[in-house]
């Protein structure tokens, strides 16, 4: 279907969203140096023969929106700095914004007023349960997205070929978490979810996992999002003595289960999955977190090849880059490289391009794709928290 004719059928739904103050803005990248200059002094003025969009979704309001906006900052960062050395075929690349919120209802309008701003790409995505309705909306507009965080693996499913995951899958992630487990020596295992795409996914996952290596499942416990109290939760972990309890969402309400754990007696191992990497789930749990494990995408600071975009990040937005800049990054510098490789932003040309990425370097790692537009090799590595901070584990 055209992008055209999908203007045309979404126009009502447009009018609505615009109403309600949902999506984003068409902005220029902000660049550390001026805008349209290049960064080496001397140098001149860098001119451009028109502009290309790409879109961005990631939640800016509600409660992910830390992670949704250290998200939007790197990609800007790698706007800039791609725009500072001539664009790309000769056009400036420009940001449009969309908020997901990490809620269906509202990605599903973010989506659609990205594709009545005829972006020729999407980066982003970070609550899976979120991303999901947006894939097929994408797909249906011929719009190659990538998708940087979101990694549950009913996002495969979904996906017709357009949509490229540069971040382990849930697959991957339940892997590694095993290794974990074994590792420090655990036989019973607990797992507690939000009902989400992506926690309930990664939990399914990780018990067939488990018990396929012939090892004990003791709970699968679900509790509500935002829910404060999990002292009903503290009880049936306790009653059923596991060697470790692995929480699969969000860092806001694992914090607040770990302290409640701790506080409830349970002395057991800790891990969180890769939606609670977040520095404030180690505030929230306070000295509770001391030693819990979380299975994670590789964060910047244990990457050597990083030092140079955590300068530059600290220097645009003055705070550190976040759990998922470095995919984030990543994911602006992939689309801009399959462009140049296409020679243009035809659809399928780009799509080809992109599932052909032939290992390209990114901070993140080395990203390459499978046949269903998966990473050719997993990303997740272990953290442990010492002394208020994460620290690499492996």
């Amino acid at each position: 279907m055209s992008k055209k004719l999908w203007v045309l059928l979404l126009m009502i739904g447009l009018l609505t969203f615009a109403v309600a103050g949902c999506g984003g803005s068409s902005t220029p990248a902000p660049a550390p140096a001026p805008e349209g200059e290049a960064t080496g002094g001397g140098e001149e003025t860098v001119s451009f023969d028109g502009q290309l969009k790409i879109g961005f979704m990631a939640p800016m309001t509600g409660s992910e929106a830390t992670y949704g906006k250290d998200m939007e900052n790197a990609a800007k960062l790698a706007m800039a700095e791609i725009n500072a050395k001539g664009g790309v075929l000769g056009k400036e690349l420009v940001m449009v914004t969309g908020d997901d919120a990490c809620d269906p209802q509202q990605a599903t309008a973010a989506a659609s007023k990205l594709v009545s701003e005829n972006v020729v790409a999407v980066v982003g995505g970070y609550c899976s349960g979120s991303t999901l309705p947006t894939v097929k909306i994408y797909a249906d507009a011929d719009i190659p997205f990538v998708i940087v965080a979101a990694n549950s693996t009913r996002l495969i499913d979904e996906n017709v070929g357009k949509a490229f995951m540069i971040n382990g899958t849930g697959l991957h992630q339940g892997e590694k978490a095993v290794e974990l487990f074994n590792r420090i020596g655990a036989k019973k295992l607990a797992l507690v979810h939000q009902g989400d795409g992506y926690s309930e996914d990664l939990a399914r996952i990780t018990q067939d996992l488990w018990e396929a290596a012939g090892n004990e499942v003791v709970a699968m416990e679900v509790v509500n999002k935002g829910e404060q109290n999990f002292s009903s939760i503290v009880t049936s972990i306790k009653s059923k003595n596991p060697d470790v309890v692995y929480w699969t969402a969000y860092f806001a309400d694992g914090g607040l289960l770990i302290k409640q754990l701790r506080q409830g007696g349970y002395t057991g191992d800790i891990v969180v999955g890769d939606g609670s990497n977040s520095p404030q789930l180690l505030e929230i749990a306070g000295q509770a977190s001391e030693g819990v494990y979380v299975t994670t995408n590789p964060l910047v600071e244990y990457m050597p090849v990083a030092k140079e975009f955590i300068d530059n990040y600290k220097s645009a937005y003055s705070q550190e880059p976040g759990p998922y800049s470095a995919l984030a990054y990543d994911g602006v510098y992939l689309v801009a490289d399959a462009i140049e490789r296409a020679g243009s932003v035809e659809s399928a040309g780009l799509i080809q391009a992109l599932a052909d990425t032939p290992e390209y370097q990114g901070l993140s790692g080395v990203i390459s794709f499978k046949d269903d537009n998966t990473l050719e090799q997993s990303n997740f590595v272990i953290l442990q928290a010492k002394g208020g901070k994460w620290e690499l584990a492996e």
